[in-house]
């Protein structure tokens, strides 16, 4: 199981750098962020609404409770508020910087999942030390890559003018747009502990991403349709701005949430947290790879760093599971009928 949790959340962030890409390609071209926040979450609804039903068709799906509705509507509170400031960070600075502000999430994860005791700090343990150094480590990696050059080791065959163009057109105020960002970061983590809060209550996966979605549609609309002032806005062209829409509705508000959703149920928050740092070292080979981009000796040591910490963490979490396993299996074998008797009442009661 720990295998296939960690080759989806890796499949998620190559999907996500292709994310990145087309819906910098539709802002170079004057797409609206809050139109983009609105549409993308309006179409996931007509995605997720069919899915939902052919998916609990045969399936028992858990009674839904009103504290169930409140925690998911804090949840849509988080997400939209997220999305928000994505958009905003990215126009007052650079798609670079929030690269580097979004570094941050798990070690703001780790944080908020001991203060939840989602995740147990205890230095004692060889696993939970694994765990807290390699998050640590995986941070400074992503640190690394993005604020230490070096010297470059390939040559560039070419010129990513996609992601030239926001850094050289950019003009705004950095400090307004790391504050933005920063806080997008610890939104982020914020919503990964709230998300788990409410699927270890409600394992339904596919409907705290439906009623989230409707949630944050209607939260996206009324803010969008107070600051976006320009009507011609809301006006679909079939072009990259289509592209980033329906992109964005499927795989980000729909495939993503829910596979997300699913991880933080097996593993915990603070794992899912640790590939965003990954994402960064993805689409620096693919950057080198499809688009000629010049591989520099930080990168390659803030991506190897990245990787030795993010192996400490599997390592820390894979030695936890196997204690809870043996845990679980000794209870059972004292539960045997050559235990005591004592023993045995003790255990049915």
């Amino acid at each position: 199981m720990g295998s296939s949790v960690t080759a989806v959340m890796a499949t998620l962030e190559f999907l996500e750098v292709g994310l990145n890409t087309v819906t910098k390609a539709a802002m170079s071209r004057g797409t609206s962020h809050f139109v983009l926040v609105v549409y993308s979450n309006l179409l996931a609804i007509f995605l997720l609404v069919p899915s939902s039903f052919l998916f609990y068709r045969k399936r028992t799906r858990p009674q839904l409770t009103r504290s169930i509705v409140y925690r998911i509507f804090l949840l849509s509170l988080v997400s939209c508020c997220g999305q928000m400031f994505t958009y905003v960070g990215i126009e007052y600075s650079s798609p670079t910087l929030a690269s580097a502000m979004i570094d941050l999430t798990p070690g703001f994860t780790f944080i908020l999942a001991i203060v939840s005791r989602m995740e147990k700090l205890d230095l004692r343990a060889q696993s939970s030390r694994a765990k807290s150094i390699g998050t640590v480590v995986s941070i400074t990696g992503a640190l690394i890559v993005t604020l230490y050059k070096g010297l470059p080791i390939t040559r560039a065959l070419s010129t990513n003018k996609l992601l030239e163009l926001p850094l050289e057109m950019s003009q705004s105020n950095w400090a307004v747009g790391g504050f933005f960002l920063a806080a997008h970061s610890v939104i982020l983590a914020l919503f990964y502990i709230v998300q788990t809060w409410i699927i270890r209550d409600y394992p339904a996966e596919m409907m705290v991403t439906l009623i989230c979605c409707v949630f944050v549609t209607i939260l996206s609309a009324t803010v969008s349709l107070v600051a976006e002032k320009n009507p011609n806005a809301w006006k679909l062209s079939p072009n990259m701005e289509l592209i980033a829409i329906g992109y964005s509705a499927v795989f980000a508000v729909s495939i993503r949430t829910v596979l997300h959703t699913w991880a933080l149920k097996k593993k915990g928050p603070v794992y899912v947290s640790l590939f965003k740092p990954l994402g960064m070292v993805i689409a620096l080979l693919m950057g080198v790879a499809f688009l000629g981009d010049t591989l520099y000796l930080g990168s390659l040591v803030g991506a190897a760093t990245i990787a030795l910490g993010f192996y400490a963490v599997i390592w820390g979490q894979a030695k936890e599971e196997k204690m809870v396993q043996g845990t679980e299996i000794s209870g059972f074998k004292s539960s045997s009928p050559n235990a005591p008797l004592l023993l045995n009442k003790s255990m049915e009661i």
